[in-house]
């Protein structure tokens, strides 16, 4: 049986989901910080005849995450992912995601394949003179434009709505440097929970590269992140990327899949 969960199911959720809790990053925080009955965002869950939850499905504005240990019943999530907007934005563990995949009438956009990877130690950072600076939302046009600016980034048409709302509930933070006003590299966390937070959008100008500035403002983020007690997570599928996020610390962990 699939139905939409309440605030009454709150403890069973987080129980199913803190057995993955870097996996799951993403769904976490937004329930610590949306809850179950926010106009952006609504959840539901399959149950077994043990009223046992066997997969949860989070919609998080256009994008759907689905998660579970085993087998689930996909058409009964995709009979209610047809209601929303197509395409339909979807991520998640890549062999979850790939049940998805057969059904043609989700319409899903542009497939992306990345590692997934993990960060629990400072050992790896060392100190630097960066100067740096924490972003408010009064910088959010500038870290929005400088995404833009970037080839290889797809930035989606609410992505301003979606971080401001990130940071006004303390779910996202960004540090930035920047030269004589103008953003030359920034970083970012979402889905900041407590437990955990994931770091997205690492970019640098182009005229300001080969600098250290991205790899500067990685050990800000990491350093403070992990003070606090949560552990890192990020994507990547580039691997000279790859190889930078492993000397700050981060060790491969799973694969992820991202239709956008």
């Amino acid at each position: 049986m699939i139905r939409k969960l309440t605030d009454q199911d709150h403890h069973q959720v987080l129980a199913f989901l803190s057995e993955e809790p870097s996996i799951n990053l993403f769904i976490i925080g937004d329930i610590e910080a949306f809850g179950y009955s926010s106009e952006s965002q609504e959840l539901w869950a399959e149950f077994d005849e043990q009223d046992m939850i066997k997969a949860v499905l989070l919609r998080f504005h256009q994008s759907f995450i689905p998660y579970a240990k085993g087998e689930f019943d996909t058409s009964g999530f995709v009979s209610i992912m047809k209601n929303y907007s197509q395409p339909i934005l979807l991520s998640g563990k890549s062999d979850i995601v790939a049940k998805f995949e057969v059904y043609d009438e989700l319409h899903l956009g542009k497939k992306q394949v990345t590692y997934f990877a993990e960060c629990s130690t400072a050992e790896c950072l060392s100190p630097n003179d960066v100067a740096y600076k924490k972003a408010s939302i009064d910088d959010v046009d500038q870290i929005i434009g400088l995404r833009h600016s970037i080839e290889e980034f797809s930035v989606r048409s609410d992505a301003r709505d979606v971080l401001v709302q990130s940071m006004e509930a303390h779910t996202s933070r960004t540090y930035f440097t920047e030269d004589n006003g103008v953003m030359t590299a920034c970083a970012s966390t979402a889905a900041e929970n407590s437990m955990s937070a994931m770091i997205v959008g690492v970019c640098t100008r182009k005229e300001y590269r080969r600098q250290g500035l991205a790899t500067s403002i990685m050990q800000k983020v990491v350093q403070d992140v992990l003070n606090e007690g949560k552990t890192l997570c990020l994507f990547y599928d580039n691997p000279e990327a790859g190889r930078i996020y492993k000397r700050l610390g981060f060790k491969d962990i799973g694969m992820w899949t991202m239709h956008r």
